[in-house]
């Protein structure tokens, strides 16, 4: 709206000088019929005086022919001459006095229009002026209408943000979602003939409905199994992609309103964590289609739906950093690095901890994208690097857990408050607004102020030996797998139980992800499950998960007493034990 007060104003203006010009044009008209005008008078005047003239010549003659003696013979033939002339002369005056009555008619027609037009211009400049005073009043009230409702639009903005933080608090800051994969023709299940009838449930696992899952499985020489787990939301085999971003879109609000945000995929290996994550894979490149398609995984929509929300809002001139590193065998690996270390990995990136018990993490590669193609393709470019193995759960198993970080930045002004924060951890419910640490995966250039952090991980999938098949360095990969995915259930169980000391240490995964596991991030685990009865032991466990990572949103904050209750919590098998 100013930019339309603004063009109302500058269209006055200028009909109020192309009226002052069309004034001032037909003044200087004026002045040339008046000047013309004096020209006629000056030739009338002499018109006259020749008239007068002749006239007097005329009488000068008759009287000198009156005084001579009567007219002689000689004189006779000169006189019929002379009066030749004379009445010549007397037609030539007629004539003059005529045209010059004509010119001077013409000359006070033309001033009378000129005045004419001269004065309906006048006032049709007083009628521009007064109708340029009347746009100037209402554009300075729709000015002071505008003022009014930018400062209304920011308040509503505030409280939008404030209502939509305390929606997404009453969902859950930690959050739990359940994906239940169909039967794949790899499945010993799929040409089961009962899964064939579609009028019986295929596989042990069930969405009973949107917030509840059934495991039910009745094996020989195995107890009945028949439990229920409650979460968020879950989501059946045949609900889709777009289905499940769906409940992605209102943490990327909270990303852009300054609050770090983590999507996180925990399952067994072959369960669909990474077709949650990114997408289906090609066969051809090895790596996940980008481009139009109705199966893209969190990441592409995500880059896309991120992009377009800072369209939609430029005054904040937000730059989105993108780092992506892979936690293999306890190591970090940058994926970015220009520099490769192996063919599969890139340099290594140790996290330290200091004497004040700070933590610090040599920083990886962060390269800027501008938009959500190059977003995507940087991690295109980057899925390759990561450590893949055959195993006979799987013919692709991630052995690395993925972590894509975007981290948004803005200006920050030299000397700002922001930039004299004082260290400290986080306030709960408050915005990220320049949180990271220097030496953070998120630091912020000089100059530039941390506004949020997008980070989202692709674990890789719990195992149990015995299934998997693994052996020599596989076994090794296996094992560090299954410890660094225990470092996070013991992480979890003791935020839950509000214990003093977290163990945020025991794996590099663990220390990474601490300022997300343990800070007022939104956190989203999508719990991935096969219905398959052979893996009914890793699905509990990993149901067992989700239900202990609920507890750390569920437990009551002990606010105003020196330490949690007594009472402890059931603990949950953990995950990523070997059978």
């Amino acid at each position: 709206m100013p930019a339309q007060g603004g063009r109302w104003g500058r269209f006055l203006e200028q009909r109020a000088r192309q009226l002052q010009r069309q004034v001032q044009a037909k003044e200087e008209r004026i002045v040339e019929l008046e000047t013309e005008n004096a020209v006629l008078h000056l030739r009338l005047a002499q018109y006259q005086g020749m008239t007068g003239k002749g006239d007097s010549t005329a009488t000068r003659l008759c009287s000198q022919c009156r005084e001579r003696d009567p007219p002689q013979r000689s004189t006779a033939p000169a006189t019929p001459q002379l009066r030749c002339q004379v009445q010549n002369l007397k037609q030539d005056m007629k004539a003059l006095r005529a045209s010059s009555l004509e010119v001077f008619r013409t000359c006070r027609e033309h001033l009378q229009d000129g005045l004419s037009a001269a004065v309906e211009a006048v006032q049709r400049a007083q009628l521009c002026h007064e109708a340029l005073l009347a746009w100037q009043s209402k554009a300075g009230h729709l000015e002071r209408s505008l003022q009014e409702v930018s400062a209304r639009y920011e308040l509503e903005k505030q409280k939008r943000k404030m209502l939509h933080n305390c929606l997404v608090e009453l969902n859950g800051n930690i959050r739990v979602h359940c994906r239940i994969r169909p039967l794949l023709p790899f499945d010993k299940e799929f040409d089961d003939p009962a899964s064939q009838d579609s009028s019986v449930p295929a596989g042990v696992v069930h969405a009973v409905d949107d917030e509840t899952v059934l495991v039910k499985c009745d094996r020989p020489a195995h107890p009945l199994i028949n439990k229920t787990y409650n979460f968020e939301r879950v989501y059946g085999p045949a609900e889709s992609q777009q289905v499940v971003f769906g409940d992605v879109c209102p943490l990327l609000t909270s990303l852009l309103d300054g609050y770090n945000v983590c999507i996180l995929a925990y399952g067994q290996t072959g369960c669909g964590k990474s077709y949650t994550m990114l997408g289906p894979r090609s066969k051809e490149a090895r790596v996940p289609p980008w481009g139009p398609h109705r199966d893209l995984g969190i990441l592409p929509r995500a880059a896309r739906e991120l992009f377009r929300l800072i369209s939609e809002n430029p005054s904040k001139s937000l730059k989105v950093d993108v780092s992506i590193v892979e936690v293999y065998n306890n190591e970090i690996l940058d994926l970015l690095a220009k520099e490769r270390r192996t063919a599969v990995s890139g340099p290594k990136h140790d996290v330290r901890t200091s004497k004040a018990a700070k933590r610090e993490v040599s920083p990886p590669t962060r390269q800027p994208v501008h938009s959500a193609e190059d977003f995507i393709a940087l991690a295109a470019g980057s899925l390759p690097l990561r450590a893949r193995l055959a195993t006979q759960v799987h013919a692709c198993s991630s052995r690395s857990h993925l972590i894509i970080t975007a981290t948004l930045t803005a200006a920050s002004p030299c000397g700002s408050p922001a930039d004299q924060q004082s260290p400290g951890p986080p306030l709960e419910g408050r915005p990220a607004w320049g949180r990271a640490s220097p030496g953070s995966p998120g630091a912020q250039r000089p100059a530039e102020q941390v506004h949020a952090k997008l980070q989202l991980v692709d674990l890789a999938g719990s195992e149990c030996v015995g299934v998997s098949g693994v052996t020599g360095s596989a076994l090794r990969e296996t094992l560090f797998i299954n410890r660094s995915l225990a470092a996070l259930a013991d992480v979890l169980g003791a935020l839950s139980e509000r214990r003093g000391h977290i163990p945020y240490r025991n794996s590099q995964l663990t220390h990474f992800l601490q300022d997300v596991l343990g800070g007022d991030a939104k956190l989203l685990v999508i719990l991935c499950v096969s219905p398959c009865r052979t893996h009914v032991a890793e699905t509990l466990r990993c149901l067992g998960f989700g239900a202990q990572v609920r507890q750390v949103q569920r437990r009551p904050s002990w606010r105003g007493q020196c330490g949690p209750p007594k009472t402890q919590v059931k603990q949950e098998p953990r995950s990523g034990c070997l059978c």
